[in-house]
């Protein structure tokens, strides 16, 4: 159904009922209770969850394939771009909290608790404790009750590094890809999309590579302390954003071969592209704060 504004030109579009949104909170409701008896010991869990999860995914299948013939055949309004527009600002606002309380975390730990298990009241209550941050001394002798294995931290070099890289270069090739739909240059702006999701894979491998490095030869888990919690909570759920960043592109890329969006109407692609700088900004932040200081 829809509206008109001065008789001609399409004010609003209202679509039809639609099940996808009950359908989607009955497979998340399946990752959640799947993931919840997982994690409990209960074996059929795992299987409950990878059913919620090919579930969920085929809705928003269907979902977004729904929204994107509504966009191609011209139903939304200025309007409807507007509200999409300002959905992804506050979508994007929620996940700078997300951070934002991971990163208040690790400030908390290093500025706050770690002088407060060091000082005076609490020498003798344990008194092998050195507050140092980041400290390779964190090992079974300096825990309480020896819970901690021994592990070693994690520098900027190399492969922090060349992950910076990664991600800085996607964002100039994103912008280029930009810049080509808006002068009306599909094929420049493809490759330039590729280029892009390419290097998110490629962030994705070395990132993989890095966990495999730190677990085998440096020890380094979850359960090592607040430096392993905070380490891998940060960088582990930033690897999540990018994995579902990288997808986003690709899916836009694909459009964009099919004919999809002109040079003045993108909004999938531009929202696309907010996400993807909203992660790189966080990378930087990640960098800094986790790997050099």
């Amino acid at each position: 159904m829809s509206a008109t504004s001065h008789g001609t030109t399409p004010y609003y579009y209202v679509p039809a009922e639609s099940r996808h949104p009950v359908m989607a909170a009955i497979g998340l409701g399946f990752v959640i209770a799947g993931a919840g008896n997982w994690v409990n010991g209960h074996t059929w869990g795992m299987y409950l969850l990878f059913v919620g999860i090919a579930w969920w995914l085929f809705v928003l299948y269907q979902w977004f394939g729904d929204a994107i013939r509504e966009s191609e055949q011209g139903l939304y309004s200025h309007r409807i771009d507007l509200s999409y527009r300002w959905s992804m600002s506050w979508f994007i606002f929620s996940e700078v909290m997300f951070f934002g309380a991971f990163f208040t975390a690790l400030w908390w730990a290093r500025s706050h608790s770690l002088p407060a298990l060091g000082s005076l009241d609490n020498a003798l209550l344990w008194p092998d404790f050195k507050a140092v941050w980041p400290s390779v001394e964190l090992g079974a002798t300096a825990s309480p009750a020896g819970i901690v294995e021994p592990f070693q931290t994690v520098g900027p070099f190399w492969l922090p590094t060349i992950n910076t890289a990664l991600l800085l270069t996607s964002g100039v090739t994103l912008t280029i890809a930009h810049h080509a739909l808006q002068a009306d240059q599909r094929s420049k702006c493809i490759r330039f999309m590729w280029m892009t999701v390419v290097l998110g894979i490629i962030f994705l491998c070395v990132q993989g590579y890095e966990y495999f490095h730190l677990y085998t030869e440096l020890n380094l888990k979850l359960n090592s302390g607040t430096y392993g919690s905070t380490f891998y909570m940060l960088t582990g759920f930033h690897g999540l954003h990018v994995f579902i960043g990288m997808l986003m592109l690709l899916v836009i890329t694909l459009r964009l071969q099919k004919g999809h969006f002109t040079a003045k109407k993108h909004f999938g692609f531009e929202g696309a592209a907010w996400y993807w700088h909203f992660v790189d900004v966080v990378w930087l932040g990640l960098y800094i704060l986790v790997y050099w200081m």
